[in-house]
This record gives structure tokens, sequence and C-alpha cells, in this order.
């Protein structure tokens, strides 16, 4: 893992995108396919004695790594914000006992229904988390915070999936996006979504970031301050030939760095070749969705 500084006060754990390097060797998991092998970053926000730590990582030893760093700086008082449920996000969370949790109340809702299998290892496969931290806190909606002397505001959004939360630091102008962008491209789980997904994506982009650090970029990038407002755009775009591809079945079949040629051009993203697999399972799930939307 590395520990990058992407911006005043803010630290970046960051692990992936390294050839040959393998969270296990026993056969598929969903830490190597889902997560190293397009690199992930959790983040902490420091001021003074406090931190908010956004998502535990993928494992319980990389969340005690990050607990052990900040206390390393001087940090006494740590929060957590989970993202969203999906394992990557949440599986290091038992390293921060004592902490409390913070999560949206959808959350909260779906780690509660799933926990079962996702201790099990039944959910995405192995590794098991086991036992699965929940939520000590539950948020309704957006959620003003007070780290020190650092407002932070919290948002709930509808990207990727319907229960995202992503940080805002106004006096940065800064965005802790998670999921709800990732360079190269999106993943979609939830097609039926998708005129929200850009409906939040547009209230992201009206707030100005001058920057914005996803958990799934470009360690460069993310080291060197993060990506511009245009990778809100880029994933707009992207978004929207998805939603063609039931009417232009060809869009089905044109190359990944075709379909996004534009925002490559402008620097808005990099080409990561281990999105190639994302996009085919993102056209999948797009041509196999029925056009409703779920019960």
């Amino acid at each position: 893992m590395r520990v990058l500084r992407p911006a005043p006060n803010v630290l970046a754990f960051y692990e992936g995108r390294e050839d040959g390097i393998r969270f296990s060797e026993d056969g598929n998991n969903w830490v190597d396919e889902g997560a190293l092998s397009l690199g992930i970053a959790s983040y902490a926000v420091i001021d003074g004695s406090q931190a908010l730590v956004y998502d535990t990582h993928v494992s319980v030893d990389r969340g005690e790594l990050i607990r052990e760093t900040l206390e390393a700086e001087g940090v006494s008082e740590i929060t957590v914000l989970l993202s969203h449920w999906h394992l990557d996000h949440v599986a290091g969370t038992e390293a921060f006992a004592g902490c409390e949790v913070l999560a949206g109340a959808r959350t909260d809702e779906l780690l509660r229904e799933h926990r079962a299998a996702i201790e099990s290892g039944g959910y995405e496969g192995p590794p098991a988390i086991d036992p699965l931290v929940l939520p000590t806190r539950v948020l309704e909606g957006d959620t003003e915070l007070k780290l020190g002397e650092t407002p932070l505001e919290l948002l709930a959004v509808n990207i990727h999936s319907d229960d995202a939360t992503v940080v805002w630091l106004p006096e940065q102008r800064l965005l802790l996006a998670a999921d709800v962008v990732e360079d190269t491209v999106t993943y979609v789980g939830e097609p039926w979504g998708f005129e929200q997904h850009l409906e939040d994506l547009d209230r992201l982009d009206a707030l100005g970031p001058a920057r914005v650090l996803p958990a799934h970029g470009d360690p460069d990038v993310i080291a060197n301050g993060g990506y511009n407002r245009g990778l809100i755009r880029a994933t707009q775009q992207y978004i929207r030939v998805l939603m063609r591809m039931r009417e232009q079945p060809e869009l089905a079949e044109t190359p990944l760095r075709e379909l996004i040629a534009g925002p490559l051009d402008t620097g808005w993203i990099l080409y990561e070749p281990g999105y190639e697999a994302v996009h085919a399972e993102n056209v999948k799930t797009v041509l196999d969705w029925d056009g409703e939307q779920p019960s």
C-alpha cells in the first residue's frame, strides 16, 4: 500500500495496478479481480487530532495500516464514513474498533440485508468479511459535518449504486468521489438508474470541483492532486453511450477506446486495460436488462 498526499490534510491509501502482485493465489477472489486489478484508494481527511476515514479498504490488515498511519500523524479521534456497501469499501472496518462508523440509510439497509452472505463468503465469493461491522450512525440524506475546523458536506447520490455518499470539502473545492466516477469508466450494475445517475452527476459538476479524487484511478494522477471535473463529464458521456446501446446494438461491438475517444483525447481520463473487462460486463448488463425498474 502506498500512502499518497494529494491535497493539504488529505491522505490516500492506494494499492493495486501492479502486475504480478496478488492478494491471494487461491483462485479468483473479489479483492484481486474487483479492486486491486483496477487500483483502489481509501482516503482520510485530517484536522489536528481528528480524522475522517473514507472507506476502510479491502481487508482488516489494510484498515489497521490506515489507523496506524493516522495515529503516527497525531490523530487520536477517528470517524469512519462508508461511501457505499460494496465489499472493497467496507472490508477493513473491524480495524476501527471504538470509532463511530457513519453510512447512509440505504448503505446500512443493504449491509444488513446481505450480512449473512458477506460473512460466509457467499456474496461475490471469498474472502469472507467476518465479522461485517455495521454502521453505528445512519445518515438520512445530505449531512454537514465539522472535522475540527474543517467543514465537510456528505452528499447522498445515486451513481454506480443507489446508496452512494460522497464527501465535498468546500474550502478546497475538493470532491472525494469513491466509485461514483472511475478512471477509465464507471461500473454499472443498475442500468434502471441511468437518468438519476446523470442528474446526480450534474449536481456534482455544479459544485465546480477543482479536483476530484476517486477510489479507482491512476495513482500518479491521484498523487498529483487528482482529476479535474472532466472526469465527471467523461462519466456522463459513457453512461449516455450505454443508454443508446439497446437501440444501437452496433455500439456494443465498438471498441472501448473508440467509444471514449473524446475524453481520452482531452485528458479527462486515461486508458487502463483492466477496464476492458468492466466495460464488457457493463455491455452485458445493459443488453440483458429488460428495461424495467426492479420491484
